[in-house]
């Protein structure tokens, strides 16, 4: 009898284990998923995708890791003594990638990164990491062919008539791939376009509508009617240039600055529609995060992941297309 039960305990025990490594009570797969900070106007739209995609099928744990690694580092160690079956990571830090690799390999947890994508190197440590984003690049290129497209057609745009186009450049975080690329290939594409630049000030607002009207407003203050164009890299940056712009008697009277971003959130859509923003690009919010999520499902559930749907490049990428967006096209985004 004593052995019946020490061996029923055991037969306990190793059910205890095993389901604590994998489905939910309910059956379901578990998936944790960090996002580097929920106020994000656009990774609100990819958190809102996969949390109703997840509905129904799997046992999400969504957590906010408020724009700081050390706190999504701990996201991390608890979905990981959490024993998930796939975790999906908006990194505050690409850097931190290599080191959150580490550690889910060494559990046996598959890892789909989206939105930040981590070093290459990184992304080889493990066959069993994936990264869901888009080419910030094309997102750059796509912003200086409207501006280049404008200027072309707005003779007047060039206020000096000196042939030159003078631009501001209003960057998100520093170092990080999207700002870079997307200020990068903006200019050259303008410049492709035979069109000569001249930089008159760049600086960072991280991302952040507020931040953004406080740089304006310092530019401004400093090259007034020199700047003959503003390029942001994100949305959130471009209303904030807006927003300033406005207290200094722009978009009335036909007085008018144009100003670019990316993302074609809502809020840039209705800018668009009013006349103050001169176009965005669409970064597809809601198809990144229908990939994150159906990788990391996939993942989860121990399916390949070549099966989703989604064509996957070099066995690790999934690329998401953006795609330009104007005041003659912008009400199909709407």
């Amino acid at each position: 009898m004593r052995k019946c039960v020490v061996l029923l305990v055991v037969f306990v025990a190793m059910s205890v284990s095993v389901f604590a490594a994998g489905s939910s009570e309910d059956g379901r797969p578990t998936i944790g998923a960090a996002i580097y900070k929920f106020d994000d106007t656009f990774m609100s739209y990819m958190r809102n995708t996969i949390e109703t995609l997840a509905k129904g099928k799997a046992a999400l744990t969504m957590v906010d890791s408020q724009n700081a690694q050390p706190v999504q580092n701990d996201q991390v160690d608890q979905f990981i003594t959490k024993r998930m079956n796939a975790i999906a990571i908006n990194p505050v830090d690409r850097t931190a990638a290599g080191t959150i690799i580490n550690k889910a390999r060494a559990a046996d947890i598959p890892v789909v990164f989206f939105n930040r994508e981590p070093f290459a190197e990184d992304m080889k440590k493990w066959d069993k990491v994936y990264y869901v984003g888009a080419k910030a690049e094309e997102s750059g290129t796509m912003q200086g062919q409207i501006v280049a497209d404008w200027w072309k057609a707005n003779p007047s745009a060039d206020k000096n008539k000196d042939g030159v186009l003078q631009y501001i450049m209003i960057k998100g975080e520093p170092g990080h791939q999207d700002a870079e690329l997307r200020t990068e290939f903006s200019i050259k594409a303008v410049q492709a376009a035979g069109i000569k630049v001249q930089l008159l000030a760049e600086d960072t607002a991280m991302w952040d509508r507020p931040r953004a009207v406080e740089k304006m407003d310092a530019f401004w203050a400093r090259y007034g009617d020199r700047i003959e164009v503003v390029f942001c890299n994100n949305d959130d940056m471009a209303l904030g240039v807006i927003e300033s712009l406005r207290k200094v008697g722009f978009f009335t009277g036909g007085k008018y600055l144009p100003v670019v971003g990316v993302d074609a959130t809502a809020p840039a859509l209705a800018a668009l529609a009013e006349g103050t923003l001169l176009g965005t690009v669409l970064n597809d919010a809601k198809n990144q995060g229908k990939a994150t999520f159906d990788i990391a499902y996939a993942l989860a559930t121990g399916t390949n992941p070549a099966n989703a749907g989604w064509k996957i490049t070099d066995g690790k990428y999934v690329w998401v297309p953006y795609q330009k967006v104007t005041r003659e096209n912008y009400k199909n985004f709407q």
